[in-house]
């Protein structure tokens, strides 16, 4: 019986972070297309979860997913105070906050052109 890991591609990845958030019930669910304006990855994806304990548990069950499914390790920073948790998982940056602390960073206004933010819809 083999065990192995599946290769996924960027597109493949953010495919399952998506459907992972929406699992764990993330607002306002933000995907940045980063491929030619970053070297840090190809996609960042930024929501919201509605209480500290909800980024927390949005942020862990995303890591214990894709190391579960895909043998993928995700670098986390944030997850003791679940204010703002980072998520890398390499190819895609996942960015779980609390609505608060989301509206002082808008790091949506600093990623995305003025016509990607009018057509920016939360998915």
């Amino acid at each position: 019986m083999s065990s192995a890991v599946p290769t996924l591609s960027s597109e493949q990845l953010l495919d399952h972070i998506l459907t992972s958030l929406d699992d764990e019930k993330a607002e306002e669910v933000v995907t940045v297309d980063l491929r030619g304006k970053s070297e840090m990855g190809d996609y960042m994806v930024i929501c919201s979860g509605r209480s500290s304990r909800q980024v927390t548990a949005i942020a862990q069950n995303l890591v214990d997913h894709l190391k579960q499914d895909f043998g993928r390790a995700s670098k986390v920073e944030g997850k003791d105070t679940g204010d703002w948790v980072l998520i890398d998982t390499g190819d895609v940056i996942v960015h779980v906050f609390r609505p608060e602390v989301r509206e002082f960073y808008q790091l949506e206004k600093m990623w995305l052109s003025p016509a990607d933010q009018k057509g920016a819809v939360p998915v």
